[in-house]
């Protein structure tokens, strides 16, 4: 089986689609096709069904995918193990991350690493961090800088980067923005923006409320922390935002303490590098893990 033939197989599987994989893999659609009808010749069988513009895997297609991931996982370690022979930063790094650290954590780091790696091809993707720490566990990315998921694996190396502050904070004309003293049970009535529940930064702040025998009232939840700062913004509610992303002075930042106490109350989450153990760590990654160091929390 041609490896050329098994990246369109497993692109189509994964995207569920003849023209986004071929955008994936930069060649045509017709190209993709081919590749999938020459396979399909070689197994004697069908991969797909292909119904109107839906694609879905057959039985054999089902069969075939986890050896195709296998296979082509193999070639790759099986290339960069022979290119790292020579000592070169060079080859392809994969790298996955959150969008909040894409935008404000990652661009120093990733223009000072190509500019001093030229060779290196880069190839990052977006996507939320539980899904993120998912995609390394099963061997799909070389390293992951994401924000602290709840769960831990063993099969996975976990490494703090940066300790993220979060800061309780609302619109200057929030009712909340007008009180000298803020407690948690003042804030506990208004309207929250926060993320769904399943992130680790919405079940930090429900802990606090919930330590103190308190609620929150989240009736609306969106993932995009640049959504949720806007939305902030214009008034709608308050939240918790990383410091990071109050430097422009438009929310005010509210500072709260327990009903009981006089001490603020302080919020923070690590922002972690994970790669999995099992994996073969080429030059390039090493090189970067090393630039990532360089930038981290002392």
């Amino acid at each position: 089986m041609d490896t050329q033939n098994l990246k369109a197989f497993v692109a189509v599987a994964v995207c569920r689609s003849f023209s986004i994989a071929a955008d994936r893999l930069h060649i045509t659609q017709p190209a993709i096709s081919k590749r999938i009808h020459m396979l399909e010749q070689q197994l004697d069988t069908q991969l797909f069904d292909r119904i109107g513009r839906q694609v879905s895997l057959t039985e054999a297609g089902r069969t075939l995918l986890p050896h195709a991931e296998a296979i082509l996982d193999a070639m790759h370690t099986a290339r960069q193990a022979i290119t790292d022979l020579t000592g070169e930063v060079k080859g392809q790094l994969k790298l996955i991350t959150s969008h909040h650290i894409g935008l404000h954590r990652l661009p120093r780091i990733l223009r000072e690493y190509t500019e001093r790696f030229p060779l290196v091809d880069l190839d990052i993707r977006f996507m939320d961090s539980g899904e993120a720490y998912s995609a390394v566990l099963k061997g799909e990315c070389d390293l992951g800088i994401i924000t602290e998921v709840a769960r831990r694996d063993e099969a996975l190396s976990t490494r703090t980067v940066w300790k993220d502050r979060m800061l309780f904070v609302a619109a200057p004309q929030h009712p909340l923005s007008r009180l000298e003293s803020v407690t948690l049970a003042d804030i506990s009535p208004y309207q929250a923006l926060l993320p769904e529940r399943r992130f680790y930064t919405t079940q930090l702040v429900e802990e606090l409320f919930t330590r103190n025998g308190l609620s929150i009232k989240i009736n609306l939840a969106t993932n995009y922390l640049e959504t949720i700062k806007a939305l902030i913004s214009a008034g709608y509610a308050w939240g918790v935002l990383p410091r990071s992303m109050l430097q422009d002075g438009s929310l005010k930042v509210l500072s709260v303490h327990s009903p009981d106490s006089a001490d603020p109350v302080s919020i923070t989450r690590n922002l972690d590098c994970i790669y999995h153990r099992q994996r073969l760590m080429s030059n390039a990654g090493r090189a970067f893990l090393d630039m990532l160091w360089t930038h981290a929390d002392q």
